[in-house]
Order: C-alpha cells, then sequence, then structure tokens
C-alpha cells in the first residue's frame, strides 16, 4: 500500500492492473458499442438504451461512468488525468439528459470508450502492457 497526500493507495502487480483495464475495458464496451444497429454499421451501448428512461437512465449511465473514473484513481490515474476524464463524462451527461437530442449524442459521444482508452495509454507509457479482448472469468483474453 501507498499513502498519499488524499488517503491509502494500494499498489497493483502488472498482472492485475492489466486485468482492472480489461474489465473497465469490457465494462466501456458495454456501456457504449456493446450492440450494432440491425441494417447499419453503428454500434451503441446500453448508455443511449438506458438514456431513454427519464431522469433515473441518466443517473445510472452517470454512476457507472463515475465508477470507471473511480477504478482509474484506484488504479493510480494522476489528478489530471481524472480531471480530463470527468470532463468527459460531465459533458456527456449534461448533453445526454437533453430529450431525444441526448440520447443520439450518447450513442455518438461514448464517453467511457474514451476515457478508458485515456486510461490505457497512461497505463502503457508507465510500462504496464494491457492485453486487449474480452475478458472471462477475471482474465484478459486476446482474440484474433
Amino acid at each position: 500500500m501507498l499513502r498519499g497526500m488524499h488517503g491509502v493507495y494500494h499498489s497493483f502487480s502488472a498482472r492485475e492492473t492489466a486485468q482492472s483495464v480489461a474489465r473497465l475495458e469490457a465494462l466501456a464496451r458495454l456501456m457504449d458499442s456493446q450492440f450494432v444497429l440491425p441494417g447499419t454499421n453503428v454500434r451503441i451501448g446500453l448508455d443511449p438504451l438506458v438514456g431513454l428512461i427519464p431522469v433515473v437512465g441518466d443517473l445510472i449511465s452517470g454512476l457507472v461512468s463515475t465508477y470507471l473514473i473511480w477504478e482509474a484513481r484506484r488504479l493510480g490515474a494522476p489528478r489530471r488525468l481524472i480531471a480530463r476524464m470527468m470532463a468527459n463524462t460531465l459533458f456527456d451527461t449534461a448533453v445526454g439528459s437533453v430529450p431525444v437530442v441526448g440520447d443520439a449524442f450518447d450513442a455518438l459521444f461514448r464517453s467511457n470508450m474514451k476515457n478508458v482508452a485515456l486510461l490505457r495509454r497512461h497505463m502503457e507509457r508507465r510500462g504496464l502492457t494491457c492485453p486487449r479482448g474480452p475478458v472471462v472469468g477475471g482474465q484478459a483474453l486476446r482474440t484474433g
């Protein structure tokens, strides 16, 4: 464990970090791009679908996005990266809460995917390579 100015941070092995990033990527994909709209190449996730439920849908999506940011912080992401992730999420939540227009925006902006890509780049710069692919039983699997 490491003790910082604002609490206790755990140090994770490269394997644990890679598994966490892979799980966060899977969650981001589920929220932002898991499904293909029939007859198109447009990918959407649960975020715009859940957003169709007035008020509660946007709250649920915002909570999932906040969880992704919390996990990034737990993995040791710096404040500047966390601030950028929060800005993406706040922008997505604010515009996404506008009826009809917001749901279309949610399908295109994909803040969760952007945030996980930012986290992945940060981790790779720190020398922690994270395998890409689905997560099965807590293990990241390489496909393709």
